[in-house]
């Protein structure tokens, strides 16, 4: 009787907590994922990249990212020289708080401060000193949209899922996270796009993260790390291996690329490793990776190092990271 009635009241009650996690897990700020650029809140209107010339006399180009941390507080990154990859020294890099007031986002720091309205960033030294503007700017991958060439494996092209398992489509016929490809490769050259999710009030490897593994085994991070310093662990980075050389990380729900040249581990006929896997990698145009040598499998790969090939793998870490135009020449 005792066993029947406990049994009964969890048949009745598992169902609604399972409910109610669930929507408290859709409830916390943190989890939040927009994938629809116009379902973004008005903080996201004003997150990207500016560029412009500052100084009182001598003008220099700088560069700048507003970065959206939800609930209108930002980070303002500047850049000496320009954007990353587009005139940037990567030595003067300077971090500010902002916070939106009205319309604007403001910010200050104990030599100036800066405002931007409308599209533009207007930075001051002292109280009213302006010394330029910088405005908004959108930058495009070189190589998004590229075609495949003659003889390229397509694996994905917006028609079907098919060439990967589990086959995950989005309703607006976007590949999803969390599959791998039926078909594996050796050597090869692989052009994918992706985009991240805009997560504003997540952090670290909880904003917009997944992986792109070249044989199930060598990972090329990605992650939200739109006007961070640049991980092995961030957006670009061989994981747990190498940083990459600059950070080219665009805003979320900006499509970006990767172009990746991968030449795989050699093995004898003992199967002793002779050679480490090695990879060049392009980030929407620019080279952040030449000729590296990986000299292990990464973390969370799906397969040990081996002398057979292997899928095209893209991790499933909890956020919705989209991908299209994914296409494989081998070598």
């Amino acid at each position: 009787m005792k066993r029947l009635l406990i049994r009964s009241i969890l048949t009745c009650c598992l169902p609604l907590i399972a409910t109610n996690w669930a929507v408290a897990q859709n409830d916390d700020p943190a989890k939040r994922a927009v994938v629809d650029p116009e379902k973004a809140d008005r903080d996201f209107e004003v997150q990207g990249e500016y560029a412009g010339e500052l100084g009182r006399t001598e003008k220099r180009r700088w560069g700048a990212h507003v970065i959206a941390l939800g609930e209108g507080k930002f980070r303002v990154v500047g850049y000496r020289g320009g954007l990353p990859g587009d005139g940037w020294d990567k030595s003067t890099r300077m971090e500010f708080e902002g916070q939106r007031e009205g319309n604007d986002v403001v910010y200050e720091h104990n030599r100036g401060s800066g405002r931007l309205h409308d599209g533009v960033l207007t930075v001051y030294l002292g109280e009213n000193d302006r010394i330029g503007d910088m405005k908004r700017v959108e930058r495009k991958s070189p190589t998004l949209g590229a075609k495949p060439p003659e003889g390229a494996i397509v694996l994905f092209d917006g028609k079907s899922a098919d060439a990967f398992e589990p086959s995950r489509m989005s309703e607006d016929g976007l590949l999803m996270q969390g599959i791998k490809s039926k078909r594996t490769f050796g050597d090869f050259h692989l052009h994918l796009e992706f985009r991240l999710p805009y997560m504003p009030q997540a952090q670290g490897q909880a904003r917009g993260n997944s992986g792109c593994y070249m044989q199930g085994r060598y990972e090329v991070q990605m992650l939200d790390s739109f006007g961070l310093t640049g991980e092995h662990n961030e957006c670009g980075g061989i994981y747990s291996v190498k940083a990459p050389d600059v950070n080219m990380c665009f805003p979320p729900l900006t499509w970006q690329t990767y172009d990746v040249d991968f030449r795989a581990a050699r093995f004898d006929g003992d199967g002793n490793k002779t050679e480490d896997a090695r990879m060049t990698v392009r980030h929407n145009g620019v080279l952040i990776h030449e000729n590296v040598e990986v000299p292990k499998a990464t973390t969370a790969a799906i397969l040990p190092e081996g002398p057979d090939d292997g899928p095209l793998y893209l991790q499933d870490h909890g956020n919705p990271v989209r991908y299209r135009n994914i296409w494989v020449v081998e070598k």
